[in-house]
């Protein structure tokens, strides 16, 4: 990088090539931060030599380091900046594998952030017109935004989800996001919603003869009669039980508004295993019990 009377420009290029080297050094003695400001280094010499890629693909490295050391939100920031060079240098499935990577290093730390992550990875593969690497990260997207209850969001990402196995004509899955809709909307307490859903879903070929249209259809009926029990059996079905395991979870705690219908009382059970005469005789003392007026 010096510069002299016969040397008049820096060699980056040079420059990044060693930094490259006293990086991958570090890293394999363990020292993981004099790794990172090696990548950190090596990025910039890149930069100044107006290689984007490699200056990149050097800031990724830097975040990497980083993670090593358990410093995971720094981590993530570097590696967006690298996306964010990717998609400059015209390499956008780089830039969204870059921020799918990211997703998965702070899942566990901050689901919103990972969230924010695949949605982006999402938009910059659906740019590209690669509909099913898009669908893998809204999926991702979704079930994260289920699990941390935040279900309007969800409900959002599902449609979008839906929209476009309809547009590739990936019916069978288009049934699927519907059931993880409905229950989303049933955990929201929007039963119109829920119902509205499944009725725009009839427009999918091949969903009105579907059982998981039939299902559905017994679920919404026995959501809106307050029937617990009918509610629970259809959640118990193969068909939601072997859902994601996000959307599996929210069937089998539905539970419908007011507690269900009441079942029968212990007493009921007892006067009827006693028999005719006993029933009457618990009756008789029901009415003795008003017999005085309700006052």
């Amino acid at each position: 990088l010096k510069t002299g009377f016969l040397k008049w420009k820096p060699d980056y290029d040079s420059a990044a090539t060693e930094y490259g080297k006293a990086a991958v050094a570090f890293k394999n003695a363990k020292q993981f931060d004099q790794a990172r400001e090696a990548c950190l280094r090596e990025a910039e010499a890149h930069e100044n030599n107006k290689a984007l890629f490699h200056a990149a693909k050097a800031y990724e490295q830097a975040g990497m380091m980083l993670k090593e050391m358990q410093r995971l939100p720094e981590a993530v920031q570097l590696i967006e900046k690298a996306s964010m060079m990717y998609l400059e240098n015209g390499t956008p499935d780089t830039a969204a594998i870059a921020l799918e990577r990211a997703g998965k290093l702070i899942e566990n730390v901050s689901p919103e952030k990972a969230v924010q992550l695949y949605q982006q990875a999402a938009s910059v593969f659906e740019n590209e017109e690669r509909l099913r690497q898009a669908l893998e990260m809204l999926g991702k997207a979704s079930r994260l935004l289920v699990r941390g209850r935040r279900l309007d969001e969800a409900a959002l990402s599902l449609q979008k989800e839906k929209s476009i196995y309809k547009e590739i004509e990936n019916y069978p899955t288009c049934y699927k996001k519907t059931i993880a809709q409905v229950l989303v909307h049933l955990h929201r307490n929007d039963y119109v919603a829920a119902e509205r859903c499944v009725r725009e879903s009839y427009s999918i070929p091949g969903f009105n003869g579907s059982e998981d249209c039939a299902a559905l259809e017994q679920l919404l009926e026995g959501y809106d009669q307050q029937d617990q029990d009918q509610v629970s059996e259809v959640c118990n079905l193969p068909l939601f039980k072997y859902m994601d395991n996000d959307y599996a979870k929210l069937g089998l705690t539905l539970v419908v508004p007011g507690g269900g219908i009441k079942k029968k009382s212990p007493n009921a059970a007892q006067d009827k295993a006693r028999g005719p005469a006993a029933a009457g005789s618990h009756a008789d003392e029901e009415e003795d019990e008003y017999s005085g007026g309700l006052c």
